[in-house]
């Protein structure tokens, strides 16, 4: 399956799981090293799991009404830094699971954990900074996002 299949498979299912807090959200995707992750060294390459990181994100979005909040104001995620650790090499069909959290943020920055999982096995791990943009007005602060989602989940 292309990156396109689960991005499109991701955005249909997130609709479907249970909302997540949109303060400090944890969330969870079940995965499958499939062919095309795959590098010459047949594991899973690491500009993938830097991929799959983003898929997390896409799912917590979704799942918190950020993504909904993002949509109605202009807003777009950027990922300004991310760091990854590898342990363990993932092969061909392994299946595995990726947990992301947002753990904090700053006046500018949101702060995340990535953490890559066989069964309990930790096999990457990782981090990044994102900060939500907005063509118009720069980079929203964190607490105003926080407080729109919030506003916006007090609507629903």
């Amino acid at each position: 399956m292309s990156l396109i299949f689960r991005m499109l498979w991701l955005l249909v299912s997130s609709l479907f799981k249970p909302r997540l807090p949109h303060i400090k959200p944890i969330n969870e995707l079940k995965m499958i090293v499939l062919p095309n992750d795959l590098d010459i060294n047949l594991h899973m390459n690491n500009g993938r799991y830097l991929t799959i990181c983003d898929l997390t994100r896409v799912d917590m979005f979704i799942r918190t009404g950020l993504a909904r909040t993002m949509l109605r104001h202009g807003w777009m995620p950027i990922i300004t830094e991310h760091t990854m650790k590898y342990k363990k090499a993932l092969k061909p069909m392994q299946r595995y699971t990726v947990r992301m959290e947002v753990t904090g943020w700053d006046e500018r920055n949101f702060d995340m954990r990535h953490t890559v999982l066989v069964g309990e096995r930790v096999v990457a791990e990782g981090t990044s900074k994102g900060v939500i943009y907005s063509k118009r007005l720069g980079v929203i602060p964190p607490q105003q996002v926080m407080d729109t989602v919030g506003q916006y989940l007090g609507n629903v």
